[in-house]
């Protein structure tokens, strides 16, 4: 079965700091047309820092969108170009001040492909001291450390509730065979 659509035209409609708006006028198999629009984002990555005694660091900060603190793992957009290792090393220094030696790629995948081009790339961060954090000027961050096992239980509980981080905590988890992970 041919499920491919083909573009027919394309109206940039924003460009922005993060994302880039478009609407594309496709052709369906069937020959019917329709619209679909289109976020473009460069690409995330996301860091899953753990140190010995096997605590996830991870970043409180007020999101905007949902008008709410949320407890996220550390995670940044890639820049123009910049190799995904390089950005997670980046991001972990600057929004934790944690530097690690031991870095390990988990997965990558597309956090909604149904509208938006953004790809995230997952990285086990092995901690292995502290640097001088770095925020950038729009960002208000507390670094928070939980246990991995205490990190699951919010996860599960619900009160850890963005995707990334839920995504990345229990792969984790998995990996490393952290007890009580109830998948």
């Amino acid at each position: 079965m041919d499920l491919e659509e083909t573009t027919i035209s394309s109206s940039r409609i924003y460009d922005g700091r993060v994302i880039n708006l478009r609407v594309d006028r496709v052709a369906l198999p069937d020959g019917r047309e329709t619209s679909r629009e289109v976020v473009e984002h460069r690409g995330a990555v996301v860091v899953v820092a753990m140190d010995q005694a096997g605590h996830v660091a991870m970043v409180r900060q007020y999101r905007y969108p949902l008008g709410q603190v949320t407890l996220e793992l550390p995670a940044g957009t890639l820049e123009p170009g910049e190799d995904p290792l390089t950005s997670a090393q980046r991001e972990l220094r600057e929004e934790t001040g944690l530097a690690a030696t031991a870095w390990e790629a988990l997965m990558a995948c597309y956090s909604s492909p149904g509208f938006c081009t953004e790809k995230m790339h997952f990285f086990l961060a092995r901690v292995s001291g502290q640097t001088a954090q770095a925020t950038d000027a729009d960002e208000n961050i507390e670094v928070v450390r939980l246990p991995l096992a205490e990190a699951v239980r919010r996860v599960e509980a619900g009160e850890i509730n963005d995707a990334k981080t839920a995504l990345g905590i229990l792969a984790v988890a998995r990996r490393t065979g952290v007890e009580g992970l109830t998948l």
